[in-house]
């Protein structure tokens, strides 16, 4: 079982109701007065923490102790980081930093996006055979999405490797050379953004194995840099990359780096499923290349990060004023020609099977749309499910029970009083009929108008 980043702090949960509204696969529940995520289901888009009011979901990213584990330690900054720092006028400062808090190296995934997308040009170029239109592989969380609600558009998914694992392959390999270590005594640590990335560096989606050995919150390391980047002495040149890989860190930047390809660039895990829905619908065949980002503007609004997006993107965009447009090309031959694919094929993720058997899970759909029936459709999450449907089918699969529903209890209580009482267990915006005292007001107001 997958090992996710996203945790809910008990303590913290005053079962509100607000993440299982919000969660974009139905992932949470909330019972007992507090909530709780369905493993199989979550897909680490850290939705749930940006729009908890309580600050109970919480993505646990690896601690910065972990650095002590490695004599040699190599930082892989994501260009989102750069977009954190107000005033910034030189990415240099931010890697400089990475070498005063703890690391050896530094080797931007800027770098690594580039390569990726030089790869992607030669791969067009050349007339390489691809499943139409061709989704990018970047983004973990619509990996997983895709994986586990739309099987059936796998094969569009580009088989390359994401931009922070070919910088990690790539960083591991330079500092062996440079050094002599072997490779357990080499640290290769991710900067991510998102919780997501967090998720991918220990359990990657189309890695047999990790290529990374932690992934720390651009958030936690914000917070580390601030001094170190203020008593700077000296800035030594370390960038490596130029416009095309920087731009990966928001929205249209991967889809800008393939120069020409009709594509469509779409952020927000809302609009991402919608544009999902339509391309398995077969109703976008003139796009090439569907760049797909769960956060708001890309990489730079992950749950991770510490500024408003809007104004990241503004700061990174006016980075990529004063650099080349690009310092990195796709130039491996003989075996490492591959290193830019995915090594294992990737397979559905059976999160809403409801039976192995088809035959008992016919039943169950069967059973769920009858429960759904009888339910009245308002989806108000009192029951501490999302939506009606998904209360019938925690009933069908035993993790709920139909008296969970207040409109349920409402029947039940109207029964055994004999009258409409029962009304008054319901909250105000659901009941039928207006309280007495409610009426007498009404009578006594001029002018009052029912509604």
């Amino acid at each position: 079982m997958m090992k996710h980043s996203v945790i809910l702090e008990y303590k913290r949960c005053r079962g509100c109701t607000t993440c299982i509204k919000n969660c974009p696969t139905e992932a949470v529940r909330v019972r007992s007065g507090k909530a709780t995520i369905l493993n199989e289901r979550c897909i680490d888009c850290g939705k749930c923490i940006q729009v908890c009011p309580h600050k109970a979901v919480k993505s646990v990213s690896d601690s910065l102790d972990k650095l002590e584990q490695y004599k040699y330690r190599v930082a892989l900054p994501d260009p989102a980081l750069y977009g954190q720092f107000q005033h910034l006028d030189d990415i240099d400062i931010v890697l400089n930093g990475l070498l005063e808090i703890g690391f050896q190296k530094v080797f931007e995934t800027a770098k690594a996006a580039e390569i990726l997308s030089d790869y992607a040009r030669h791969a067009i170029s050349s007339g390489e055979p691809r499943v139409m239109p061709q989704i990018s592989s970047a983004c973990p969380t619509i990996m997983r999405l895709i994986r586990m609600r739309f099987p059936k558009l796998i094969p569009n998914i580009a088989a390359t490797v994401t931009p922070v694992e070919l910088a990690a392959i790539l960083a591991r390999r330079e500092a062996e050379a440079e050094t002599g270590l072997p490779p357990e005594e080499i640290g290769v640590f991710s900067i991510v953004p998102c919780s997501s990335q967090v998720t991918a560096a220990h359990s990657p989606e189309g890695l047999q194995k990790p290529v990374l050995d932690g992934a720390f919150a651009i958030r936690d390391i914000y917070l580390r840099l601030l001094g170190p980047m203020k008593d700077l002495q000296k800035v030594k040149p370390l960038s490596s990359a130029g416009i095309m890989g920087v731009g990966w860190a928001f929205c249209g930047g991967e889809s800008a780096a393939r120069l020409g390809e009709r594509y469509l660039a779409v952020d927000g895990i809302e609009n991402c499923i919608r544009m999902l829905e339509e391309i398995e619908d077969g109703r976008l065949p003139e796009a090439d290349f569907i760049e797909l980002c769960a956060c708001t503007q890309g990489c730079v609004g992950g749950c991770l990060t510490v500024e408003n997006p809007y104004g990241a993107r503004m700061r990174i965009k006016r980075l990529m004023k004063g650099l080349p447009v690009s310092r990195s090309r796709y130039d491996f031959r003989g075996g490492d020609r591959d290193l830019v694919k995915i090594d294992q094929e990737l397979q559905y993720v059976p999160a809403f099977r409801l039976d192995q058997d088809r035959s008992v899970a016919l039943e169950k759909l069967l059973k769920i749309d009858e429960l759904e029936r009888s339910l009245p459709g308002l989806d108000c999450g009192s029951c501490g499910a999302p939506s009606c449907h998904a209360l019938a089918e925690d009933v069908v699969l035993g993790r709920a029970s139909m008296e969970d529903c207040i409109f349920k209890v409402r029947e039940r209580m109207q029964y055994m009083a004999g009258s409409g009482d029962a009304d008054e267990y319901l909250p105000a915006p659901f009941r039928q009929r207006r309280s007495a005292a409610r009426r007498a007001a009404e009578k006594e107001s001029e002018g009052g108008s029912e509604i």
